[in-house]
């Protein structure tokens, strides 16, 4: 269950990290024990005895490389059953059980602490439950598993993870996923076992035949909206179209980019309005186009000029053309889909993050 031989320093150092951590504590002492004992048929990967302010107890502490609730789930069968072999009535001191990683997701984390086993993980968060004390550090997850969790939220594996919000009432295969999302295979499979380890998603049969299911749409567009402020926001140009009320200038957008083959998708409060109406007065558009489109013409022809205050139209350029999926067609109108237009408001301010809102209450649905 513990770390592979060919990670043993990595092993060294998150025990080092959690020594450091307890020790880091007021009137605490630890000290790990020389030997590896064993309990109830199952060898430890260190065993500690800990002071805190004249109470004694014993951490047996399995390693693990990373934690997901399906692996914790593997691991607490035994932990917590560790975790009753010493007696509460006798004199001996309180063993716990304490899984130590290099990362622990949230959903773990959880699990953990509602079966009352201790975790510490190298981004610093500890939690130890013993009688008469309950240790909780809670601090921001290391920078690897931040980063892992990132690369969910960008690029082709959001393209991925789109559709499945789009369509999560459906199952999915990873070439169904992959032609659905225009990504590869590969890509798809990588998300759907992601979603899985971090328990967003289900799947039923095996092999070519494996399926999965989305079925924590909410949780996974939550992530989603608390990763914006670490994803690169899309390129912003301002500018202002003369004599033009912001209803109006949906319509001369859509023309004059069909004129001139300019793809685009209508977004922000324009959009929320157009799936969930909220606000009274809309003061600008968004529009979304791929990096690199050419607009001259069509901006030449709405009479647009570029702006630092008082815009009405703001177009953000997105790197990939991904960033147009799933848009929808209205009265010769394209519309970003509704999974968009939620997280373009939230890049925004005032009352379009009350708009999103409205949105996702009553569009999104999740």
């Amino acid at each position: 269950m513990s770390l592979r031989s060919t990670d043993a320093i990595n092993e060294r150092q998150l025990l080092d990290q959690f020594l450091a951590a307890l020790h880091a504590l007021p009137e605490v002492t630890a000290a790990r024990s020389k030997e590896t004992p064993v309990v109830s048929g199952w060898p430890c990967d260190a065993w500690i005895d800990v002071q805190v302010a004249g109470m004694a107890f014993s951490l047996f502490v399995e390693v693990k490389k990373n934690s997901y609730p399906r692996d914790v789930r593997q691991a607490l069968w035994y932990l917590t059953k560790l975790g009753r072999t010493v007696d509460p009535e006798s004199n001996a001191p309180e063993l716990i059980p304490v899984l130590v990683a290099e990362s622990i997701s949230p959903g773990a984390k959880e699990l953990l602490r509602n079966e009352r086993v201790g975790y510490f993980d190298s981004g610093g968060s500890l939690f130890v439950p013993a009688r008469g004390l309950y240790i909780h550090v809670d601090k921001p997850p290391p920078k690897r598993f931040t980063r892992s969790v990132r690369s969910l939220f960008s690029g082709r594996r959001a393209q991925a993870l789109h559709a499945l919000l789009l369509e999560h009432p459906n199952w999915f295969r990873v070439h169904e996923l992959a032609a659905n999302a225009h990504v590869s295979p590969t890509t798809a499979s990588e998300v759907l076992i992601e979603l899985e380890r971090l328990e967003w998603a289900r799947s039923r049969g095996r092999g070519p035949n494996k399926q999965r299911w989305l079925d924590e749409p909410s949780r996974l567009l939550d992530a989603w909206a608390e990763q914006l402020p670490s994803v690169r926001p899309p390129r912003t140009s301002r500018y202002y179209v003369p004599l033009t009320q912001a209803d109006e200038l949906v319509e001369k957008i859509a023309a004059a980019f069909r004129a001139h083959q300019v793809e685009y998708a209508i977004t922000g409060e324009a959009a929320g309005q157009h799936y969930a109406p909220f606000l009274s007065h809309l003061s600008r558009v968004h529009c979304r186009i791929p990096l690199g489109s050419t607009l001259d013409d069509a901006l030449h022809a709405l009479g647009a000029r570029a702006v630092d205050e008082g815009a009405n139209l703001v177009v953000l350029e997105f790197p990939s053309p991904g960033e147009l999926l799933f848009r929808e067609l209205v009265n010769g109108i394209w519309f970003a889909s509704p999974v968009h237009v939620y997280l373009d408001l939230l890049r925004g301010k005032g009352r379009g993050r009350e708009l999103a809102q409205h949105l996702r209450n009553e569009k999104i649905g999740f």
